[in-house]
């Protein structure tokens, strides 16, 4: 089964994404990817949508969404966290944590304009959205997406990703990036084909001096060296309570093993204004290329 979906149908014609560069609050230039709205579109005045990436991923997980929102009259901002992406690795790797990446994010508003604004959160840009919504207001951050992700997070799945991240990070070929995916993924896809797993690979790693190596720096994986599973787990719960005047809409893959059902059904059951899409066959995170997904990402925002 391949679940790369057919060009789906614009409202308006889209234009190629633009590669923008900002400045951190310490210095580093950061990476950014705009899909501009379409001048026949301007004066629809529909929301703009940032889009915030997982734990080691970049922009281009958000190729198809993008191009699809764009083509519904949406601007859209995707974001390269430090370390990650075209964005420059710090020196210091203790900075690649939540507080330091917040401020990456708030100078990126800043910088690009967005005055009102949605955000679609993968896994760890789910937790920025949710330590964000205390800080700006329903007029401001307007609705969020959070794609496989809650106040709740399995730590299994924390394990999972810990045991990998920083290791293996050159290859000799994107078929051999897509090969090691599949080992350590095909459990959480299992509808997958070939090519989609060389889709995959071509979102998490580029070429490099010759080499196939994946795009963040390896010593991320200094953050998850010293897990402890006695340690307290924090409540993010009440960050959750900050949204209930503003939609949300929750994308849980059918196979995650980070964001839980019991998870879900609390975060649907407490607010009043929440919906929930499940991907089938996908588990953590659902890689929104489909286009069931695209038209109910794209039904929720036109409500926005």
């Amino acid at each position: 089964m391949t679940l790369a979906p057919e060009e789906p149908p614009h409202v308006v014609p889209s234009s190629a994404p633009v590669s923008l560069t900002y400045r951190s609050p310490d210095g580093l230039t950061l990476a950014a990817k705009e899909w501009p709205v379409p001048q026949s579109a301007a004066k629809d005045e529909k929301v703009t949508v940032l889009c915030l990436p997982g734990l080691s991923r970049n922009t281009r997980d958000f190729n198809e969404i993008a191009a699809f929102l764009q083509g519904q009259g949406h601007r859209v901002i995707a974001l390269d966290y430090r370390g990650r992406g075209d964005s420059d690795w710090d020196p210091e790797w203790q900075n690649y944590a939540l507080p330091v990446e917040e401020k990456d994010i708030d100078a990126a508003i800043q910088e690009f304009k967005l005055d009102r604004f949605a955000i679609l959160g993968t896994s760890r840009g789910g937790l920025h959205a949710l330590a964000m919504a205390h800080r700006y207001p329903p007029d401001r951050l307007a609705a969020v997406i959070f794609n496989d992700i809650g106040p709740h997070i399995e730590m299994r799945a924390i394990h999972r990703i810990a045991a990998t991240l920083g290791r293996n990070m050159s290859y000799a070929s994107l078929d051999e990036v897509a090969s090691s995916l599949r080992h350590m993924l095909g459990m959480q896809f299992p509808v997958f084909s070939a090519d989609d797993w060389l889709k995959m690979a071509g979102q998490v790693a580029s070429e490099k001096d010759g080499k196939i190596v994946l795009d963040y720096d390896p010593a991320l994986g200094h953050q998850f060296a010293s897990l402890d599973d006695g340690a307290p787990v924090p409540d993010l719960w009440p960050l959750y309570e900050f949204l209930k005047d503003r939609p949300v809409m929750v994308i849980r893959g059918e196979k995650s093993d980070l964001l839980g059902e019991d998870t879900v059904q609390r975060m649907v059951d407490s607010h009043l204004n929440a919906v929930l899409h499940t991907v089938e066959g996908q588990g953590h995170a659902p890689v929104l290329w489909d286009s069931e997904t695209h038209e109910r990402i794209g039904e929720f925002l036109s409500k926005v």
